[in-house]
């Protein structure tokens, strides 16, 4: 077993389901927030809990640096939830080098990468800059984890931060951003032996659902995420067999780039979609909104671990993501982000999904190396 397989098991057994859809036995972060600050402590690390919601608290650590500045080591505690999955979610299985189970990929993997860089940074001489290790929650609902650490942070002299999400070990500085809302198709209801004498809210609906999948954003591509997206996701319409419906509903999922303002978006997208039945179509408040990241590779942080990528023979390019993570509201705070750490996205939320264990190894050499490489110098 490599140095991160006990860990990550041990942190995969602890289940920490998000309970943005219930609760129970095995949601919140509670338990594997205390099994972090325990086994950073273990090793010397300065850990603490600080509760965010009740139950929920975030965990933080600091390795003092020579340098009074910090790198941000920004990771999630909570999962999506289990159903359907082929593996048990929660054995920590491993196989041909590969450790399964839910939160494996995202993000117990790239959080346990930190906390073995953290605590090998620890261990020697002190690091030209400090760290700051945050294990946060609530990142797979609405972003309260993150959100309480920024306001814990208040004004500390923070250089950068590296965001764990699955990149598949390579550097992120850009991704997408999103604002979901949902579509109201105003019909009359009706008995359905008497079609003619009704208006059919689904029928309605489906002229929306035409125009969106037909009328792609207008807006240049960026050179690392290429175009903005609009998509249905959900629809819910129909009240019985033999009624013609009266309402129809449809959620939109916008993905935004860089440069966009999500809420501009939303209103230029509720006004276009409501022109195209007049009186009929009614477009909610969004119900998520959340900016795109697009931090400067040259910035210290993203510079530094392109620099430890190419040291290790790793290829040192970056990458551009579809989906969004903490890293834009730290960059909105100020403080210059990138999304890094192993496993590859097309397993996080999978039914058997899993990280390969030498990743996670790698990925913590590579960001120990990353704020050894910052130097004591300006930046």
């Amino acid at each position: 077993m490599t140095r991160s397989g006990e860990l990550l098991k041990a942190m995969v057994g602890i289940a920490s389901v998000n309970p943005r859809a219930g609760s129970g036995p095995g949601f919140g972060e509670a338990a594997v927030a205390e099994y972090v600050r325990g086994w950073l402590e273990a090793r010397g690390v300065r850990a603490e809990l600080r509760e965010v919601l009740p139950g929920r608290p975030n965990v933080v650590a600091t390795v003092p640096g020579r340098d009074p500045r910090m790198v941000l080591l920004e990771s999630h505690l909570d999962t999506v939830e289990t159903a359907g999955m082929t593996v048990d979610p929660f054995a920590g299985t491993i196989r041909d080098g590969r450790l399964y189970g839910r939160g494996a990929c995202d993000a117990k993997g790239p959080l346990a990468a930190f906390m073995l860089a953290a605590a090998e940074l620890a261990a020697g001489d002190p690091p030209p800059f400090g760290v700051v290790l945050a294990g946060v929650v609530d990142e797979e609902h609405a972003y309260q984890g993150v959100l309480a650490l920024i306001s814990d942070l208040g004004d500390a002299p923070i250089a950068g931060a590296v965001v764990g999400e699955p990149t598949g070990l390579v550097p992120a500085p850009a991704h997408k951003g999103c604002v979901r809302y949902t579509v109201r198709a105003l019909g009359t209801a009706g008995h359905s032996s008497r079609p003619d004498e009704a208006v059919n809210a689904v029928a309605l609906m489906t002229r929306v659902i035409d125009h969106i999948g037909a009328a792609a954003p207008d807006v240049p591509p960026h050179p690392l995420l290429g175009t903005a997206t609009r998509c249905v996701t959900r629809i819910r319409g129909g009240e019985g067999p033999n009624t013609v419906p009266g309402r129809c509903e449809i959620d939109v999922d916008r993905r935004t780039l860089p440069g966009e303002d999500p809420v501009e978006v939303w209103r230029r997208d509720r006004a276009e979609l409501a022109a195209l039945i007049p009186g009929r179509i009614e477009v909610d408040e969004p119900f998520t909104v959340d900016h795109a990241l697009d931090t400067p590779a040259t910035s210290p942080v993203p510079a530094a671990l392109s620099r430890a990528l190419e040291a290790a023979g790793r290829p040192a390019a970056v990458q551009g993501m579809p989906f969004g993570t903490d890293a834009s509201k730290l960059a909105r705070a100020g403080i210059p982000s990138v999304v890094f750490g192993p496993g590859s996205i097309a397993d996080a939320h999978s039914a058997d999904e899993s990280v390969a264990l030498a990743d996670v190894d790698l990925a913590a050499r590579l960001v120990a190396d990353t704020v050894r490489s910052l130097g004591g110098g300006r930046s």
